[in-house]
């Protein structure tokens, strides 16, 4: 049995840092997934997803993101319920989250962009090995980043996936 979940999309608002009577942080927080295709007039909708993270990565997600942040979540659905104040039972379906990528710097959603952020496996160590250079140990001298960022001109039946 398999119950894995990756989702990249933008927390819709700022993550709500809590700490259980024994002093362990949780983190909720909502993110907006863009769906795959478009509706009837053109648009892309977008599902909001509740999760949960617990401990270091809770207060982490609560100290660097804030609402607009591009955020990309590995974890697991869980469903529960519960009595309301009026006694009547309510069913809450959230991803746990495991991890929680930060794909962009603070502040980055509001300038329109930023880079990722967390550690990229050199290519000459080991699997497990990390660090925080991005040398690929290529000898060629063309700018990855000659672009400037700009959208580039592909279509969809173009792409592998």
């Amino acid at each position: 049995m398999l119950n894995r979940v990756v989702l990249v999309g933008r927390l819709t608002r700022d993550p709500d840092l809590r700490y259980t009577p024994n002093g362990v942080a949780v983190a909720n927080f909502t993110i907006a997934v863009n769906r795959p295709f478009s509706n009837n007039q053109g648009d892309r909708d977008a599902d909001f997803i509740n999760c949960v993270v617990w401990r270091r990565a809770a207060e982490n997600l609560a100290n660097f993101m804030n609402k607009g942040s591009l955020v990309g979540v590995d974890g697991r659905l869980q469903s529960r319920s519960f009595d309301n104040q009026e006694g009547k039972r309510v069913f809450v379906t959230e991803v746990v989250a495991d991890s929680v990528q930060f794909l962009e710097s603070k502040g980055g959603s509001s300038q329109g962009g930023g880079g990722q952020q967390g550690f990229q496996p050199n290519q000459n160590q080991q699997p497990g090995n990390y660090n925080n250079n991005n040398n690929n140990n290529n000898n060629n001298n063309e700018d990855p980043f000659a672009d400037k960022g700009e959208p580039i001109d592909i279509s969809d039946d173009d792409l592998p996936f």
